[in-house]
């Protein structure tokens, strides 16, 4: 997987961005807090778990540090590894000391894409269909892929977060997004190229989060209450 980094990017690496950069991760389920980013490298992202920086050049590789006490790091190294190399997902360039250097991908997220009005056409959801198929049969669980985690790019679909593809139990986010594709952003929104307010998206997706875990809430004491031989179902 370690392939040959050029030289003066390998050692910005080490000299000036692990010793200086600043990140924290004050609650899991937030995006971690980037205190300090040291010139020249540039923030690209940032998701619950980790940063992803990039060095202006070179623009074609992104690395990837996990925050202090977070867990993830070894799990994305072998997702990374079983999937090795495939259009829609980015590839593990090195793996060391705690971060990853990626293939960068380009593109807009399809939560962005919905901001902006930009048209999502069906190619975009047929790949990343695909690549999710294509990282089951490679031992892998597709797991946390939302809008903010596929991307779209000249009107093919990328996967951008496989971090969680180890988890193995069920999630169903994307099929999800999928079923509100196809049932409203195709018949309502689309034709009208309607940008969405990130407040209005930021609702949405915390009505989600709140659906899903009062969803989990009841089936969970559902199997409890029969668990009970006073309770006949």
């Amino acid at each position: 997987m370690d392939k040959s980094l050029p030289q003066p990017f390998q050692a910005s690496i080490y000299q000036t961005l692990l010793p200086s950069l600043q990140i924290r991760s004050v609650n899991p389920r937030d995006p971690i807090e980037v205190c300090h980013v040291p010139q020249p490298w540039q923030l690209l992202g940032r998701g619950n778990y980790a940063a992803v920086l990039y060095h202006p050049d070179y623009p074609n590789y992104v690395v990837k540090i996990y925050a202090p006490k977070r867990p993830g790091y070894e799990e994305e190294v072998e997702v990374y590894r079983r999937l090795g190399s495939h259009p829609a997902f980015s590839e593990c360039l090195y793996a060391q000391d705690g971060f990853l250097v990626l293939k960068r991908l380009y593109g807009t997220t399809l939560y962005d894409c919905m901001h902006l009005g930009l048209p999502i056409p069906k190619q975009v959801i047929k790949d990343i269909d695909e690549a999710l198929n294509y990282a089951k049969k490679q031992g892998l669980y597709p797991h946390d892929v939302h809008g903010r985690n596929v991307m779209m790019h000249e009107g093919r679909g990328l996967v951008v977060d496989v971090s969680d593809f180890l988890h193995q139990e069920p999630c169903s986010k994307w099929v999800n997004l999928k079923r509100a594709y196809y049932w409203f952003y195709l018949p309502v929104l689309c034709p009208l190229r309607l940008r969405v307010p990130y407040s209005a998206l930021n609702w949405v997706r915390k009505c989600y989060r709140f659906a899903t875990n009062c969803t989990h809430f009841l089936s969970q004491l559902f199997f409890k209450l029969k668990s009970f031989k006073y309770f006949k179902f």
